[in-house]
């Protein structure tokens, strides 16, 4: 018997809308480039819990111009402009990323708009990726002071540390096309939608009980996820509270200056 839709709720950072057993999951911060905040984190965890019980397949989603720019700068700004310490969410976002690897069903990440930094960890933390041909993802948290630490686990599982590496050092986005070669995606098209909907036809034979033993079968074949957790979490705490980082993030928002522009 199919169990029954969850109940109605509403958001402050998702579009969320259950058919069937498919959940898809939108991110919509639309006024800050969907980047990553506390409530978004604790809202896809709300969500992916209902999805145990409700969704054999899951359908993370951004915007037709941004999937997700990553860290939420503007409230590093403001935080430090009140003098209060950077409250991190490594763990909380470590552990959501580690939840749509290794949950009890398909995590399918539909990808319309730019990926960037944190973004590219909700992509590679997912079971199948579908990407629009004119997507580009990148990482260009070094040219901040930073480096991809939660993001670097998930994205080398994909497409190997050397060009995890590759993309880490250079901080310039690749595109589409590259990012299906390197396994990043799992297929292109100009009509990414059509894409989904032939995805979505074929997922939909697949029981949820038979996903959910398949996803903790290969989640214990390769556990190096969550062995890689605590030395991801120690260094982006770190690096989120080193001053001058902090000071430099503080400097872009107020004038658009990278921090080696003086």
């Amino acid at each position: 018997m199919q169990a029954a839709s969850p109940p109605h709720r509403d958001y402050q950072t998702l579009r969320v809308r259950f058919e069937a057993q498919t959940c898809f999951l939108q991110l919509h911060r639309p006024d800050a480039d969907n980047t990553i905040s506390r409530t978004l984190i604790d809202e896809c965890q709300q969500v992916l819990t209902l999805c145990e019980e409700h969704a054999t397949t899951v359908v993370l989603e951004g915007l037709p111009h941004v999937f997700c720019m990553g860290a939420d700068f503007r409230a590093i700004h403001d935080r430090v402009d009140d003098g209060r310490r950077e409250q991190g969410n490594a763990e909380q976002l470590y552990r959501l990323w580690l939840r749509l690897a290794t949950g009890p069903y398909v995590t399918l990440a539909h990808v319309q708009g730019k990926a960037n930094a944190g973004g590219l960890g909700f992509v590679a933390a997912c079971d199948i990726v579908l990407a629009k041909a004119e997507v580009q993802f990148s990482l260009s948290e070094l040219l901040f002071g930073l480096f991809p630490a939660c993001v670097m686990p998930f994205l080398a599982r994909r497409i190997g540390i050397q060009r995890a590496h590759y993309l880490t050092l250079m901080t310039r986005p690749i595109d589409a096309a590259q990012a299906l070669s390197w396994g990043l995606a799992d297929a292109v098209d100009a009509d990414s939608e059509k894409l989904l909907r032939l995805h979505l036809r074929r997922l939909r034979c697949l029981s949820k009980p038979a996903v959910a033993q398949y996803k903790k079968y290969a989640s214990e074949l390769g556990g190096q996820l969550l062995a890689a957790m605590p030395r991801a979490i120690s260094a982006n705490e770190a690096m989120f509270s080193d001053r001058a980082t902090l000071e430099a993030i503080h400097r872009y928002v107020e004038t658009g200056r990278l921090p080696w522009e003086t």
